[in-house]
Protein backbone atom coordinates (compact mmCIF):
# COMPACT_ATOMS: atom_id res chain seq x y z
CA UNK A 1 0.00 0.00 0.00
CA UNK A 2 1.44 3.33 -1.37
CA UNK A 3 1.82 5.84 1.85
CA UNK A 4 0.17 9.18 -0.24
CA UNK A 5 0.93 11.67 3.08
CA UNK A 6 3.76 13.41 1.13
CA UNK A 7 3.99 13.53 -2.51
CA UNK A 8 6.15 15.69 -5.20
CA UNK A 9 3.65 17.32 -7.74
CA UNK A 10 3.43 16.10 -11.59
CA UNK A 11 5.15 19.21 -13.19
CA UNK A 12 6.09 19.52 -17.14
CA UNK A 13 9.42 20.03 -17.66
CA UNK A 14 10.63 19.42 -14.68
CA UNK A 15 9.83 16.19 -13.12
CA UNK A 16 11.84 14.05 -15.65
CA UNK A 17 13.39 11.58 -14.09
CA UNK A 18 16.99 13.08 -13.42
CA UNK A 19 15.19 15.56 -10.76
CA UNK A 20 13.12 12.61 -9.64
CA UNK A 21 16.37 10.66 -8.91
CA UNK A 22 17.51 13.96 -7.01
CA UNK A 23 14.25 14.27 -4.95
CA UNK A 24 14.88 10.57 -3.31
CA UNK A 25 18.52 12.26 -2.59
CA UNK A 26 16.14 14.51 -0.03
CA UNK A 27 12.91 12.30 0.52
CA UNK A 28 12.92 8.45 1.09
CA UNK A 29 8.93 8.07 1.54
CA UNK A 30 7.28 10.74 -0.41
CA UNK A 31 5.43 9.60 -3.79
CA UNK A 32 7.47 10.40 -7.15
CA UNK A 33 4.77 11.57 -9.88
CA UNK A 34 6.37 11.77 -13.78
CA UNK A 35 5.70 14.62 -16.12
CA UNK A 36 2.22 14.35 -17.74
CA UNK A 37 2.63 11.17 -20.74
CA UNK A 38 -0.22 11.29 -23.13
CA UNK A 39 -1.15 8.29 -24.53
CA UNK A 40 -0.17 8.98 -27.92
CA UNK A 41 2.97 9.63 -26.70
CA UNK A 42 3.38 6.32 -25.25
CA UNK A 43 1.84 4.15 -28.50
CA UNK A 44 3.14 6.14 -31.41
CA UNK A 45 6.81 7.37 -29.89
CA UNK A 46 9.81 5.96 -27.95
CA UNK A 47 8.03 4.14 -25.09
CA UNK A 48 10.99 3.20 -23.26
CA UNK A 49 12.28 6.48 -23.31
CA UNK A 50 9.26 7.65 -21.56
CA UNK A 51 8.83 4.95 -19.11
CA UNK A 52 12.67 4.83 -18.10
CA UNK A 53 12.78 5.85 -14.40
CA UNK A 54 16.13 5.06 -12.11
CA UNK A 55 16.09 2.14 -9.80
CA UNK A 56 15.59 4.25 -6.40
CA UNK A 57 12.72 6.03 -7.70
CA UNK A 58 10.03 3.38 -5.85
CA UNK A 59 7.10 4.73 -4.94
CA UNK A 60 6.73 6.50 -8.32
CA UNK A 61 3.40 7.75 -10.08
CA UNK A 62 3.22 7.69 -14.22
CA UNK A 63 0.46 10.86 -15.04
CA UNK A 64 -1.26 9.87 -18.39
CA UNK A 65 -2.93 12.63 -20.49
CA UNK A 66 -5.60 11.24 -22.70
CA UNK A 67 -9.30 10.72 -22.83
CA UNK A 68 -9.65 7.21 -24.71
CA UNK A 69 -10.72 4.37 -22.33
CA UNK A 70 -9.21 1.62 -24.08
CA UNK A 71 -5.96 3.82 -25.11
CA UNK A 72 -5.27 4.65 -21.33
CA UNK A 73 -5.63 1.17 -20.46
CA UNK A 74 -3.11 0.14 -22.90
CA UNK A 75 -0.86 2.83 -21.66
CA UNK A 76 -1.57 2.18 -17.83
CA UNK A 77 -0.58 -1.89 -18.65
CA UNK A 78 2.74 -0.80 -20.24
CA UNK A 79 3.39 1.54 -16.90
CA UNK A 80 2.65 -1.49 -14.82
CA UNK A 81 5.00 -4.01 -16.59
CA UNK A 82 7.59 -1.39 -16.45
CA UNK A 83 7.70 -1.43 -12.71
CA UNK A 84 5.09 1.81 -11.82
CA UNK A 85 3.31 1.80 -8.91
CA UNK A 86 0.42 3.79 -9.05
CA UNK A 87 -1.35 5.06 -12.79
CA UNK A 88 -2.57 8.82 -12.40
CA UNK A 89 -5.01 10.71 -14.46
CA UNK A 90 -4.70 14.10 -15.57
CA UNK A 91 -7.82 15.96 -15.10
CA UNK A 92 -6.76 19.20 -14.17
CA UNK A 93 -4.13 20.80 -16.90
CA UNK A 94 -5.98 23.53 -18.42
CA UNK A 95 -3.20 24.57 -21.29
CA UNK A 96 -4.61 25.36 -24.38
CA UNK A 97 -2.73 22.12 -26.18
CA UNK A 98 -4.42 19.90 -23.77
CA UNK A 99 -7.92 21.52 -24.34
CA UNK A 100 -7.26 20.99 -27.60
CA UNK A 101 -7.20 17.33 -27.36
CA UNK A 102 -10.27 17.48 -24.98
CA UNK A 103 -8.12 15.85 -21.88
CA UNK A 104 -7.08 17.72 -18.62
CA UNK A 105 -9.01 19.81 -16.88
CA UNK A 106 -11.54 19.92 -19.50
CA UNK A 107 -12.70 16.64 -18.99
CA UNK A 108 -14.17 17.81 -15.43
CA UNK A 109 -17.16 18.42 -17.49
CA UNK A 110 -17.87 14.94 -18.58
CA UNK A 111 -17.57 12.87 -15.21
CA UNK A 112 -19.09 9.67 -17.09
CA UNK A 113 -15.95 9.63 -19.34
CA UNK A 114 -13.64 9.91 -17.01
CA UNK A 115 -15.34 7.28 -14.69
CA UNK A 116 -15.39 4.97 -18.23
CA UNK A 117 -11.37 5.58 -18.29
CA UNK A 118 -11.17 4.53 -14.83
CA UNK A 119 -12.90 1.74 -15.00
CA UNK A 120 -11.17 0.36 -18.16
CA UNK A 121 -7.79 0.85 -16.54
CA UNK A 122 -8.69 -0.95 -13.11
CA UNK A 123 -10.13 -3.81 -15.31
CA UNK A 124 -6.59 -3.88 -16.86
CA UNK A 125 -4.25 -3.96 -14.35
CA UNK A 126 -3.87 -4.52 -10.29
CA UNK A 127 -2.16 -1.25 -8.87
CA UNK A 128 -4.31 1.45 -8.01
CA UNK A 129 -5.54 4.27 -10.68
CA UNK A 130 -5.73 7.93 -8.90
CA UNK A 131 -7.23 11.19 -10.44
CA UNK A 132 -5.42 14.59 -10.04
CA UNK A 133 -7.93 17.05 -10.81
CA UNK A 134 -8.90 20.89 -9.37
CA UNK A 135 -11.96 21.87 -7.42
CA UNK A 136 -13.91 23.33 -10.92
CA UNK A 137 -13.85 24.86 -13.79
CA UNK A 138 -14.59 27.95 -15.15
CA UNK A 139 -18.53 28.58 -13.94
CA UNK A 140 -18.70 24.82 -13.07
CA UNK A 141 -17.32 25.13 -9.56
CA UNK A 142 -19.31 24.93 -6.79
CA UNK A 143 -19.11 22.01 -4.18
CA UNK A 144 -22.03 19.89 -5.99
CA UNK A 145 -20.46 20.23 -9.15
CA UNK A 146 -17.10 18.87 -7.22
CA UNK A 147 -19.03 16.14 -5.03
CA UNK A 148 -20.57 14.75 -8.15
CA UNK A 149 -17.46 14.11 -10.16
CA UNK A 150 -15.67 12.75 -7.11
CA UNK A 151 -19.21 10.27 -6.50
CA UNK A 152 -19.27 9.02 -10.22
CA UNK A 153 -15.77 8.61 -10.44
CA UNK A 154 -14.99 6.97 -7.39
CA UNK A 155 -17.94 4.23 -7.89
CA UNK A 156 -15.87 3.52 -11.30
CA UNK A 157 -12.69 2.22 -8.82
CA UNK A 158 -10.95 5.20 -7.86
CA UNK A 159 -10.12 5.59 -4.46
CA UNK A 160 -7.46 8.53 -4.59
CA UNK A 161 -8.00 11.78 -5.42
CA UNK A 162 -5.65 14.77 -5.77
CA UNK A 163 -7.39 18.03 -5.57
CA UNK A 164 -5.27 21.21 -6.63
CA UNK A 165 -7.70 23.41 -4.15
CA UNK A 166 -8.01 25.81 -7.09
CA UNK A 167 -10.44 26.21 -10.30
CA UNK A 168 -9.45 26.20 -13.58
CA UNK A 169 -10.24 29.11 -15.94
CA UNK A 170 -9.91 27.17 -19.61
CA UNK A 171 -9.98 31.09 -21.49
CA UNK A 172 -8.12 34.12 -20.63
CA UNK A 173 -5.60 32.81 -18.83
CA UNK A 174 -2.47 30.61 -19.04
CA UNK A 175 -1.42 27.76 -16.90
CA UNK A 176 1.24 29.51 -15.14
CA UNK A 177 -1.57 32.39 -14.37
CA UNK A 178 -4.33 29.33 -13.45
CA UNK A 179 -1.61 27.83 -10.50
CA UNK A 180 -1.85 31.42 -8.95
CA UNK A 181 -4.58 33.45 -9.99
CA UNK A 182 -7.60 31.71 -9.15
CA UNK A 183 -7.96 31.80 -5.29
CA UNK A 184 -7.16 28.56 -3.00
CA UNK A 185 -10.15 26.82 -1.46
CA UNK A 186 -9.15 24.43 1.40
CA UNK A 187 -12.23 24.32 2.91
CA UNK A 188 -13.79 22.82 -0.26
CA UNK A 189 -11.20 20.23 -0.32
CA UNK A 190 -11.96 19.41 3.59
CA UNK A 191 -15.74 19.32 3.00
CA UNK A 192 -14.88 16.54 0.05
CA UNK A 193 -13.12 14.47 2.48
CA UNK A 194 -16.22 14.74 5.46
CA UNK A 195 -18.56 13.80 2.18
CA UNK A 196 -16.44 10.82 1.33
CA UNK A 197 -14.76 9.73 4.11
CA UNK A 198 -13.45 6.14 3.22
CA UNK A 199 -11.82 7.88 0.02
CA UNK A 200 -8.31 9.31 0.18
CA UNK A 201 -8.15 12.98 -0.30
CA UNK A 202 -4.78 14.34 -1.36
CA UNK A 203 -4.45 18.46 -0.53
CA UNK A 204 -2.65 20.40 -3.36
CA UNK A 205 -1.97 24.09 -4.10
CA UNK A 206 0.14 26.98 -2.56
CA UNK A 207 2.17 24.75 0.00
CA UNK A 208 5.45 26.71 0.43
CA UNK A 209 6.08 26.46 3.91
CA UNK A 210 6.69 24.02 6.41
CA UNK A 211 4.47 25.61 8.63
CA UNK A 212 1.45 24.78 6.51
CA UNK A 213 2.01 21.25 6.10
CA UNK A 214 1.27 19.19 9.17
CA UNK A 215 -2.05 20.83 10.03
CA UNK A 216 -3.23 19.78 6.87
CA UNK A 217 -3.53 15.95 8.34
CA UNK A 218 -6.25 17.06 10.66
CA UNK A 219 -8.54 16.89 7.16
CA UNK A 220 -7.28 15.96 4.37
CA UNK A 221 -4.90 12.25 3.59
CA UNK A 222 -1.95 13.79 2.28
CA UNK A 223 -0.26 16.75 1.07
CA UNK A 224 1.31 17.03 -2.42
CA UNK A 225 3.31 20.00 -2.89
CA UNK A 226 4.90 20.89 -6.64
CA UNK A 227 6.62 24.27 -7.82
CA UNK A 228 8.28 24.91 -4.01
CA UNK A 229 9.78 21.43 -3.97
CA UNK A 230 11.81 23.06 -7.23
CA UNK A 231 12.48 26.31 -6.49
CA UNK A 232 13.41 24.75 -2.89
CA UNK A 233 14.43 21.24 -2.90
CA UNK A 234 15.72 21.31 0.80
CA UNK A 235 12.07 22.29 2.07
CA UNK A 236 11.69 18.66 0.83
CA UNK A 237 13.82 17.06 3.29
CA UNK A 238 13.08 19.01 6.51
CA UNK A 239 9.64 17.61 5.77
CA UNK A 240 9.93 14.31 5.18
CA UNK A 241 12.06 14.13 8.52
CA UNK A 242 8.64 15.95 10.06
CA UNK A 243 5.85 13.82 8.59
CA UNK A 244 7.80 10.54 8.72
CA UNK A 245 9.35 10.83 12.20
CA UNK A 246 12.67 9.78 10.85
CA UNK A 247 15.18 9.01 13.58
CA UNK A 248 18.23 10.32 11.20
CA UNK A 249 19.29 13.37 11.20
CA UNK A 250 18.59 15.60 8.19
CA UNK A 251 21.16 14.66 5.45
CA UNK A 252 23.66 17.34 4.53
CA UNK A 253 23.37 19.45 1.38
CA UNK A 254 27.03 18.50 0.21
CA UNK A 255 26.32 15.13 0.74
CA UNK A 256 23.20 15.47 -1.68
CA UNK A 257 25.84 17.01 -4.52
CA UNK A 258 28.38 14.19 -3.96
CA UNK A 259 25.75 11.68 -4.67
CA UNK A 260 24.39 13.34 -7.62
CA UNK A 261 27.77 14.05 -8.94
CA UNK A 262 27.74 10.63 -9.01
CA UNK A 263 24.83 10.01 -10.65
CA UNK A 264 25.63 13.11 -12.91
CA UNK A 265 28.87 10.96 -14.37
CA UNK A 266 26.95 7.79 -15.85
CA UNK A 267 24.31 10.48 -16.76
CA UNK A 268 27.26 11.87 -18.77
CA UNK A 269 28.37 9.02 -20.52
CA UNK A 270 25.11 7.88 -21.78
CA UNK A 271 24.89 10.84 -23.15
CA UNK A 272 22.67 13.26 -21.17
CA UNK A 273 24.09 16.74 -21.25
CA UNK A 274 25.12 18.13 -18.24
CA UNK A 275 23.29 21.34 -18.21
CA UNK A 276 20.17 19.27 -18.37
CA UNK A 277 21.22 17.57 -14.77
CA UNK A 278 22.41 20.57 -13.10
CA UNK A 279 19.28 22.92 -14.11
CA UNK A 280 17.17 20.60 -11.55
CA UNK A 281 19.58 21.34 -8.44
CA UNK A 282 19.80 24.92 -8.50
CA UNK A 283 17.65 25.95 -5.96
CA UNK A 284 19.62 23.55 -3.40
CA UNK A 285 20.91 26.58 -1.44
CA UNK A 286 17.63 28.66 -1.41
CA UNK A 287 18.13 31.02 1.75
CA UNK A 288 21.44 29.85 2.49
CA UNK A 289 24.74 31.41 2.50
CA UNK A 290 26.32 31.17 -0.48
CA UNK A 291 23.31 30.71 -2.95
CA UNK A 292 23.39 32.89 -5.26
CA UNK A 293 27.32 31.97 -5.83
CA UNK A 294 26.07 28.03 -6.28
CA UNK A 295 23.44 29.55 -8.98
CA UNK A 296 25.94 31.47 -10.46
CA UNK A 297 27.85 28.39 -11.51
CA UNK A 298 25.35 26.10 -11.84
CA UNK A 299 24.66 28.82 -14.44
CA UNK A 300 28.08 29.68 -16.03
CA UNK A 301 29.40 27.82 -19.25
CA UNK A 302 31.74 25.67 -17.66
CA UNK A 303 28.21 23.23 -16.55
CA UNK A 304 27.90 23.10 -20.00
CA UNK A 305 31.32 20.80 -20.23
CA UNK A 306 32.77 19.68 -17.82
CA UNK A 307 31.78 17.53 -14.74
CA UNK A 308 34.71 18.40 -13.18
CA UNK A 309 33.37 22.05 -11.75
CA UNK A 310 31.10 19.98 -9.29
CA UNK A 311 34.03 19.53 -7.54
CA UNK A 312 34.59 23.44 -7.56
CA UNK A 313 31.07 23.78 -6.26
CA UNK A 314 31.67 21.47 -3.73
CA UNK A 315 34.30 23.33 -2.30
CA UNK A 316 32.65 26.93 -2.48
CA UNK A 317 29.39 25.96 -0.38
CA UNK A 318 31.26 23.77 1.96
Amino acid sequence: MIDRRLSIAPMMDRTDKHFRYFMRLLTKHSVLYTEMITTGALIHGNRNEFLSFNSNENPIAIQLGGNHPKELAECACMAENEGYDEINLNIGCPSDRVQNGKFGASLMSNKDLVAECVNNISANITIPVTIKTRIGIDNHDSYEFLKEFVGTVSQAGCKTFIIHARKAILKGLSPKENRNIPPLDYKRVYKIKETFPNIDIIINGGFTRIEQIKPQFEYVDGVMIGRAAYKNPFLIATIDNLIFNNSQALVARKDILEKYKSYAEKQIQKGVSLSNLTRHIIGLYQGRPGARKFRQMLSSDISKNNINFFEEIIKSVS
